[in-house]
C-alpha cells in the first residue's frame, strides 16, 4: 500500500503510540524523522503527516498546537499527484478535516470556543471529501463528538 520509506517511518511511530502505548518512543521516532526530512523544508507530505502524528504524542497542549498549525500550513502545499504517488489512499482534501478537527480540538482545550468552532465548520465543510470507510467514520464520529462539546455557532 505505502511504498514511500518516509511515511512507513512515520507508520511505525503511530505504531508505537496507538497500539503499543509507547508515546515517548513515537516522540522520540518524530523527532528523529523531523531531523532527516529537514524540518519545515523538508516534502510538505512528510512534513504534513509527521507534523499531524508529532501533535499526537505531546503533553502540552500548546506544543500539540504548534505541531497541527505545522501540519495545516504544509496540506496546501501537497498535491495529488504526490498523494498517488506516495500511495496514500487519500486526496489532498481528504487531510483537511482530520486536521481542522485535531486544531479544533486543541482549541477547545485552550478554551477558546470561537476558533474551536471555526475549525469545527471549516472540518464538517470538507468531510465530503471522505468515503464511508472506517477512516471516514473515526473523522466523522470525532466531529459529533467535538460539536457536542463546543457548541454549534450555525
Amino acid at each position: 500500500m505505502n511504498t514511500d520509506p518516509t511515511l512507513t517511518r512515520i507508520g511505525q511511530g503511530v505504531e508505537l503510540h496507538h497500539h503499543r502505548g509507547e508515546r515517548e518512543a513515537a516522540r522520540e521516532l518524530f523527532a528523529q524523522i523531523w531531523d532527516d526530512i529537514g524540518g519545515e523544508q523538508g516534502d510538505p507530505l512528510h512534513v504534513c503527516v509527521l507534523a499531524h502524528s508529532m501533535a499526537d504524542v505531546q503533553d502540552d497542549v500548546h506544543e500539540e498546537l504548534m505541531w497541527d498549525l505545522r501540519a495545516l500550513a504544509a496540506v496546501g502545499l501537497i498535491t495529488d499527484e504526490r498523494v498517488a504517488q506516495a500511495g496514500v489512499p487519500l486526496s489532498v482534501a481528504g487531510l483537511y478535516p482530520s486536521l481542522h478537527l485535531n486544531l479544533s480540538e486543541c482549541y477547545r482545550k485552550l478554551g477558546d470556543l470561537g476558533r474551536a468552532r471555526e475549525h469545527l465548520q471549516q472540518a464538517r465543510a470538507q468531510i465530503g471529501a471522505l468515503g464511508d470507510d472506517e477512516y471516514g467514520r473515526l473523522i466523522k464520529s470525532g466531529l459529533e463528538r467535538l460539536t457536542e462539546q463546543v457548541g454549534d455557532a450555525t
